[in-house]
């Protein structure tokens, strides 16, 4: 009821200047209103708002929805300040009537539909990037599969609306789009699958993209992920690409997410070494690394009797883990506690084997026959065994 009367006052008040002067006055005032009020004041506008989504938003496509809203407001108001307002008044009439006006219509309208959703789409982007920003939990794949399902869900919509606009049979439409996606969803099950999972793995985030990762029997560095597969960079220098559901449903080992690493290494002591004086001199080398973190602390641990030697197991830990982390610490690692033990005189024995041998119990014997003094035998002696 307010806004009725509101918009006749309105229209009374652009109907109530007969005269030519007055006319032309208040056809200027509205000319100047909409160039100033759209082409002045609200770019202003937007350059003074920073680091918003809404200056994103109305610096783009809805600061231009803006503007057509003010001409064509400003138009409808001179059909009234200039006595025709009738034909804004029933305007549904000739709708109605004129099918060309009625297809001219709709496809204005359509346009204006398609205009809106691409303006709303891109103020959706503004918002969700703003977001992104400022959520530390959202990753940016996590942004983009967001962003993206927006969108498809936004000209879905869109596109519903637009063909009730034309009057066609949505119900129809439904029940084939239904037993197409049956058709579609049996031809392909392991793609549905693969996108299914692409889902599952955006928003459960057991790797990020730069993640050093273990998936089976794959190893290497995540370097990208969609929702359809998952790709890889092993240290071979090869890219491993995974259909997503192989990845969801395999044994996934992240090195990365924690920010630590454990790497283990063994050296053999002599086993004529003090096992304890060894361990101590192995965990004061690995301390003095910059390579190892001093937390948690080195650890050295006796570890089992070898053929040569005494086994001692290295345990240490590395940050920021990456594969030529990993080898610059053990290499550094194996390095020092070499040159420790030398200077402490600990011996890293060589594999070696010890030999015994036992008195001769039985077997063969050569069994001489008896000669004269300087005669030659008469025939070889024999070889043969004890009974």
């Amino acid at each position: 009821m307010y806004q009725s009367t509101t918009m006749a006052s309105v229209r009374a008040f652009l109907e109530g200047f007969d005269t030519l002067g007055g006319r032309i006055g208040v056809s200027l005032l509205v000319l100047a209103v909409i160039v100033l009020v759209g082409w002045a004041i609200l770019p202003r506008l937007v350059r003074e708002i920073n680091g918003s989504a809404v200056r994103w938003a109305v610096s783009g496509a809805i600061l231009r929805a803006v503007q057509f809203a003010l001409v064509v407001g400003g138009v409808v108001s001179l059909f009234y300040v200039w006595g025709q307002g009738a034909y804004i008044d029933n305007a549904d009439t000739y709708l109605a009537e004129d099918q060309e006006v009625v297809l001219a219509g709709r496809v204005f309208g359509s346009l204006f539909i398609i205009f809106t959703a691409y303006a709303s789409a891109r103020f959706l982007s503004g918002v969700i990037s703003n977001l992104g920003r400022r959520a530390e939990w959202m990753t940016d794949h996590q942004e983009e599969i967001v962003l993206r399902t927006s969108q498809l869900l936004l000209f879905g919509f869109v596109g519903l609306v637009i063909l009730g606009l034309w009057d066609v049979n949505l119900g129809g439409l439904l029940v084939g789009a239904g037993f197409l996606g049956i058709v579609v969803g049996f031809a392909a099950r392991q793609t549905l699958g693969s996108l299914i999972a692409g889902f599952v793995l955006m928003f459960s985030r057991p790797f990020t993209i730069g993640d050093w990762v273990q998936i089976g029997d794959e190893e290497g560095i995540v370097t990208d992920i969609t929702i359809f597969n998952t790709r890889l960079e092993n240290f071979d220098g090869e890219y491993v690409i995974l259909p997503n559901d192989r990845v969801s449903d395999r044994a996934i080992t992240n090195k990365s997410q924690k920010g630590l690493l454990r790497i283990r290494a063994d050296v053999g002591i002599d086993y004529t070494a003090d096992p304890e004086r060894a361990k101590q001199v192995a965990i004061d080398a690995i301390s003095e690394l910059s390579e190892v973190v001093d937390a948690p602390p080195p650890q050295v641990f006796p570890k089992e009797f070898g053929d040569s030697a005494v086994i001692l197991e290295l345990r240490f830990w590395i940050d920021h883990p990456t594969p030529p982390r990993k080898w610059k610490a053990i290499s550094a690692v194996i390095s020092s506690i070499k040159e420790a033990f030398e200077s402490e005189g600990i011996k890293i024995p060589f594999p070696q084997r010890e030999l015994s041998g036992r008195a001769e119990t039985g077997g063969f014997r050569v069994h001489e026959s008896e000669t004269t003094s300087g005669d030659a035998p008469d025939e070889v002696p024999e070889a043969r065994g004890n009974d």
